[in-house]
C-alpha cells in the first residue's frame, strides 16, 4: 500500500511537522496567508459570495453556540469550521487576486487557508500547526494539479478538483490524522472533486461555488476519516479514479515528485492584476511596449497576444463579457484596461469594464496560439504581444516572468498595500484593522492559540 502514489502523498501530509519545513518556506507561507486574507476581505458585498454566506449562516450554528468558534470574514459572524471554511473560500476567489501555482494551474490559497483558519480557530491550534497544515495542503494540491495535467484543465477547474484534496490534507494535518486516515480522507475528497469551466459562457456564479465546495468537502472528508469513515485507497491513480475519469495525460510520478525536498509552496505566484492569470503575461508585455515607446491607448490599432492553448480554452469563450467577473476572463477587456489605466485592478473593472473606450480597445485585441509559449506552459507563463500602431509601426513585447511570479515577486510592502486596496474596495475593514491583522499574521508562528483576525461588529 505505501508504495502507491496516493498512499505516499497521504503519508507525507500526515507526517509533516513544522520543524521539517525550511525557514524560507515558512516565510513564503506567511506571505501567502496575508495575501489570501486581503482577497477574502475583497469578497464582501459580492452577490454570489453573499449568497453562499447567507446559506452558511442559515445552516450553521449561530453566535456563541457550541462549535461556532470559526470566523466568517466578510460579515464577522461565527459559525462551525465547515460553514466558515465554505464562506471564506467563496469570498477569497471572487476578486481574482488570490495566488496561483503555474505548473499545476491551481489557486491553492482559496481552498487551503479557509480550512486552516476555520479549523485552527475551532480546535484552538497554534500558529505553527496552522502553517504546517497550510504547507501540507499546498504541497498536496499542487502535485495533484500537476498529476491531472493539461487535458484535465481544458474542461475542469483544477482549483475545484485538486482543491478538494488540498483542503483534505490541510484539515487532516490539523486533526492529526494517521497516514492511513489521511489516505481515506483523500479517497473521500477525490470522489467529491468537481468544477467545470462551462459557467464562463453564461457568466454564471459557479467559480465561487467551486472553491466553497472544495474547502468544505475536503474538511468534511478529513473529519469523517478521523471517525473511521473509509475512502478509496487509490482515488488518484486507480483504474476508476480521478485520472481515469478526468484526464488523458495524467502522470502519476508527479504526485510524489520531490516530497520533502522540492517545496512547491515557494513556487506559487501572487496576482498583481485583478483578472484571470492567463491574461497577466500579455498584460505585462503590453505595458512594457507602451512604456518603452511612450504609447497612448489611441495609438493602438491592433494587439496580437501570443498565448498558450490553456489561455485560448479558458478565455476564448468570453466574447462579449456581461458582468464584471466575466470580464476578468476577457483578454481584450483586461488589455484595454491596462492600456487605459496602467493596471487592471478592482476599481478599473468595476467602473470601466463595459465603457465605450474599453469596448473599442477590446475589439482590437486577438489571441493566437504561439508554439514557444505553449511549449513552456504550464511551468512558465511567457507573455508576448505584437502591437501595430495607428501610424503603422509594428512593435514587439515580451515578459518571461509576469509580475508576482517567484522571480518577479511581490515584496511584503507590496503585499500589504494590495491587502489594504482590497479591503478598502469592499469596505470590509478599516486600515487600522488591516494593519493589526497583518502584523499578527506575519508573526503567526509565535501564536500559541489562533483567535479572531477581526473584531466583532456591534
Amino acid at each position: 500500500m505505501t508504495t502507491r502514489p496516493t498512499a505516499q502523498l497521504a503519508a507525507f501530509a500526515a507526517g509533516l511537522r513544522f520543524e521539517a519545513i525550511p525557514a524560507a518556506v515558512v516565510r513564503k507561507t506567511e506571505d501567502l496567508l496575508v495575501d489570501w486574507f486581503g482577497s477574502a476581505l475583497a469578497g464582501k458585498g459580492s452577490r454570489p459570495v453573499e449568497s453562499i454566506t447567507r446559506f452558511a449562516d442559515s445552516m450553521g450554528p449561530a453566535g456563541a453556540a457550541a462549535n461556532a468558534s470559526a470566523e466568517v470574514l466578510v460579515n464577522r459572524s461565527q459559525s462551525s469550521a465547515y460553514f466558515a471554511a465554505m464562506a471564506n473560500a467563496a469570498a477569497s476567489h471572487v476578486a481574482e487576486q488570490d495566488d496561483v501555482h503555474n505548473g499545476s494551474v491551481f489557486h491553492p490559497a482559496t481552498v487551503v487557508f479557509p480550512v486552516a483558519l476555520a479549523l485552527a480557530q475551532s480546535l484552538g491550534s497554534s500558529g505553527r500547526q496552522l502553517l504546517t497544515a497550510a504547507v501540507a495542503g499546498y504541497e498536496v494540491g499542487i502535485r495533484v494539479g500537476e498529476f491531472l495535467g493539461r487535458s484535465h484543465y481544458k474542461v475542469f477547474h483544477t482549483t475545484g478538483t485538486a482543491g478538494t484534496l488540498a483542503a483534505a490534507a490541510t484539515a487532516g494535518s490539523l486533526l492529526e490524522l494517521t497516514a492511513a486516515q489521511m489516505q481515506h480522507a483523500f479517497g473521500s475528497a477525490g470522489t467529491q472533486s468537481a468544477g467545470l469551466w462551462e459557467f464562463l459562457r453564461t457568466a454564471a456564479d459557479s467559480k465561487q461555488l467551486h472553491t466553497a465546495h472544495a474547502a468544505a468537502a475536503g474538511l468534511m472528508s478529513a473529519c469523517l476519516a478521523r471517525d473511521g469513515f473509509t475512502g478509496a485507497a487509490q482515488i488518484l491513480e486507480g483504474s476508476q479514479g480521478m485520472a481515469a475519469g478526468m484526464s488523458s495525460d495524467a502522470d502519476a510520478a508527479k504526485l510524489t515528485d520531490g516530497l520533502g525536498t522540492r517545496w512547491a509552496t515557494v513556487e506559487t505566484s501572487f496576482k498583481f492584476h485583478a483578472s484571470c492569470r492567463h491574461t497577466h503575461p500579455a498584460a505585462d508585455a503590453l505595458l512594457q511596449v507602451m512604456q518603452v515607446n511612450q504609447l497612448q491607448p489611441a495609438d493602438l490599432a491592433r494587439v496580437v497576444t501570443h498565448v498558450h492553448q490553456g489561455a485560448i480554452d479558458v478565455l476564448g469563450p468570453v466574447v462579449n463579457p456581461a458582468t464584471v467577473h466575466q470580464s476578468k476572463f476577457s483578454m481584450g477587456t483586461v488589455l484595454a484596461l491596462v492600456a487605459r489605466f496602467g493596471q487592471a485592478g478592482l476599481v478599473e473593472f468595476e467602473q470601466h469594464f463595459n465603457a465605450d473606450a474599453t469596448t473599442a480597445l477590446c475589439k482590437r485585441v486577438e489571441m493566437v496560439l504561439d508554439a514557444e509559449v505553449d511549449a513552456a506552459y504550464p511551468r512558465r507563463w511567457i507573455g508576448k504581444v505584437t502591437v501595430t500602431t495607428t501610424d503603422g509601426r509594428v512593435l514587439q513585447g515580451r515578459v518571461d516572468e509576469p509580475k508576482g511570479d517567484p522571480g518577479n515577486t511581490l515584496s511584503r510592502e507590496e503585499i500589504a498595500a494590495k491587502a489594504h486596496r482590497l479591503a478598502a474596495f469592499s469596505h470590509a475593514a478599516t486600515p487600522d484593522e488591516i494593519t493589526r491583522a497583518m502584523d499578527g499574521l506575519w508573526r503567526i508562528a509565535d501564536c500559541q492559540k489562533i483567535g479572531r483576525l477581526l473584531e466583532k461588529t456591534a
